[in-house]
């Protein structure tokens, strides 16, 4: 076809409207550039939100307006840059909360619902005012870890006319959950924007009041949640659990990289290694080195960040957690001394990323 104007990408452009507000891009200055390099038009959209699938929309609509307009044959190299005023808007949710950490993992099964729970458990017992939101969103497990399976939020209608959750309260730490709100047998199958929206919901529509901290229990992966909370949340920081075998290190490398490009841009406060060694409870000072020694470690070392804590796998944790009664509550649990530890460390690193920030 003939040489495409900047005005005609232009007018092809007005009629695309963004899917968060409903705006046409051109009219809200969500064109960042828009650029003639050789035969290729190099397009640079602002978006309000990092999540993909967002992303993929505005990508999908544009190349439709496009097609509408005759320009279906020009190439385009597309780039879509987070909003920092809406970043900067995210600071005002949870002003009562001073410190928001994710717990994060590359992959299932390593534990990271196990070291939520029982970090603010730690905590709690050192002081602190601790909550947890469940942002598993397809796998909530933390009201069976915290013995609130069966406990159903309330709603409160306060002065101003806004109605909002009241997270359930348990061993001194607040929670919300999307496990109070489906039931045992109930599968949630949402796509990415419905479990964004719930997850939002949980942090703008509760009242959380004054907390210390608030821990994110995140899925496993690296998707459509994990943006959406950079979104939403004020984080301080980012704890990333991994098991030692290198299968897991690798995902956790990813969770790491995932957490430190420049559009999340949130400090890893760093590496928690579950199931380091087992230890019969009939042998307690035997360890076992069944999936591998030091991965975690070597892994921090590599990448410049602090091993919060290395932590056994032993037959009274597994119980702690289906009896839902925290490990770190428990002085005759052998794990017990190592989530203290481990506490003590998260608070001292967020004290220094916060000293940083001043």
């Amino acid at each position: 076809m003939s040489k495409v104007s900047k005005e005609q990408f232009l007018n092809a452009l007005g009629q695309v409207h963004d899917p968060v507000t409903g705006k046409n891009l051109v009219d809200q200055g969500r064109i960042r550039q828009l650029e003639l390099v050789g035969d290729t038009w190099h397009l640079d959209v602002e978006v309000l939100s990092p999540t993909l699938h967002i992303k993929k929309k505005l990508e999908q609509d544009i190349k439709e307006a496009l097609n509408a307009a005759g320009m279906a044959e020009i190439p385009v190299n597309f780039q879509f840059s987070v909003n920092q005023t809406a970043r900067n808007e995210a600071r005002k949710i949870l002003p009562e909360v001073r410190h928001v950490i994710a717990v994060a993992s590359g992959k299932g099964g390593v534990g990271k619902s196990t070291v939520t729970v029982n970090l603010a458990a730690a905590l709690s017992s050192m002081g602190a005012k601790v909550g947890i939101l469940d942002a598993d969103i397809y796998g909530p497990s933390i009201p069976l870890m915290l013995d609130t399976k069966y406990v159903r939020p309330t709603l409160k209608k306060y002065e101003d006319g806004r109605s909002l959750i009241q997270p359930v309260e348990h061993y001194g730490i607040k929670m919300l959950s999307i496990g109070f709100f489906a039931g045992d047998d109930q599968a949630v199958a949402w796509r990415g924007p419905m479990a964004s929206k719930a997850l939002t919901q949980m942090f703008t529509d509760a009242d959380w009041g004054a907390l210390d901290y608030l821990l994110v229990d995140l899925p496993p992966g690296t998707g459509d949640i994990h943006l959406s909370l950079v979104q939403i949340a004020p984080l301080n920081g980012a704890i990333v659990v991994s098991t030692p075998q290198e299968v897991a290190l690798a995902d956790a490398r990813k969770g790491i990289a995932m957490f430190r490009m420049p559009n999340i841009n949130v400090p890893v406060l760093g590496l928690v290694e579950n199931m380091a060694w087992f230890t019969p409870e009939e042998l307690p000072d035997n360890k076992y080195y069944i999936f591998g020694k030091g991965g975690a470690a070597k892994l921090a070392e590599e990448l410049k960040v602090p091993l919060l804590g290395q932590l056994p796998l032993i037959q009274g944790l597994r119980e702690s957690g289906d009896k839902g009664f925290p490990a770190a509550l428990d002085s005759s649990n052998p794990a017990q001394s190592h989530f203290m530890e481990m506490a003590a460390n998260v608070a001292e690193f967020v004290h220094l990323i916060g000293k940083k920030d001043a």
